[in-house]
């Protein structure tokens, strides 16, 4: 019997993403603070649907919108980690990492009453140490790698570059990584941004971002008895009039086409148990 799962993401970023960034003037902090009335029109939304979903989200939102993540796990959604703040794990040296990771997961645990099961990088990037630390806090599963579209798999250590250009792959770990992708995230189609170095154009038209969306859980359909289809959101991006009309029709849409909804975490767990680590 073929099963396929989607997991609505929303980074609930708020201000942290343009604060890390360095973008702090009153303008693109307003834009920032949009994320709050686009958390509350989607929490509307997925109650009207029936959909539980995970967010991921930064210790500081946490602490600068408590009412509003409050909301989000009283509604049953999933909290999952996403930094203490916005900067990229890459950025960051491993002390200063492993400091983000349990503040945040302090914050979390304060607010859900557990730590996060989950994990997902500011700006999906990585560090040397974010495996090693993720395993070392029990994290479940990451998702912030893109090597599949439709299938978990589990998080390598120890990969090695060499010196002619070839990768020696490390060995797998109990980590699961539940795969995302740019063309699945709102934030590229959607948002302009312009900087000293350089332009995203975003502004795509709603409906064609759509048909794109629904596409890729057809061919896993198609081609899959089972599989996991992630798409990422940010409140302040789909929370706009004309799209969150888009994710009400995607929403209804999936249902039409027999998706099962989850949250992270319990498609994690079905993974495990369909692929255990020793079966790899």
């Amino acid at each position: 019997m073929s099963r396929h799962l989607v997991c609505l993401s929303f980074d609930f970023d708020a201000l942290s993403g343009w604060i890390a960034r360095g973008l702090t003037t009153p303008t693109p902090m307003s834009r920032g603070e949009f994320g709050a009335i686009g958390a509350k029109r989607i929490l509307t939304l997925l109650a009207k649907h029936n959909v539980r979903s995970t967010w991921f989200i930064p210790g500081v939102t946490i602490d600068t919108y408590p009412d509003i993540c409050r909301r989000v796990t009283d509604a049953g959604h999933e909290i999952g980690h996403h930094g203490w703040t916005h900067v990229p794990p890459a950025k960051l040296n491993r002390v200063a990492e492993a400091e983000g990771l349990k503040r945040a997961n302090e914050a979390i645990h304060n607010l859900s009453g557990r730590p996060a099961r989950g994990y997902r990088s500011p700006s999906w990037d990585l560090s040397p140490h974010t495996i090693e630390l993720l395993i070392e806090n029990s994290f479940v599963y990451d998702s912030s790698m893109m090597g599949h579209d439709h299938h978990p798999y589990r998080a390598r250590q120890g990969d090695v570059l060499t010196d002619a250009g070839s990768v020696q792959f490390g060995s797998k770990t109990d980590l699961i990584e539940m795969p995302v992708s740019w063309t699945l995230d709102d934030y590229p189609y959607f948002e302009f941004v312009r900087t000293d170095g350089a332009i995203l154009p975003g502004l795509s038209t709603a409906r064609d971002v759509l048909k794109n969306w629904l596409d890729d859980f057809t061919y896993m359909c198609r081609n899959e008895r089972w599989g996991i289809l992630t798409y990422t959101f940010h409140p302040f991006v789909i929370g706009r009039g004309h799209r969150m009309m888009i994710l009400e029709e995607l929403i209804e849409a999936l249902t039409d086409q027999g998706a099962i909804f989850t949250t992270m975490g319990e498609a994690a767990a079905e993974f495990a148990k369909l692929e255990p680590l020793d079966s790899d």
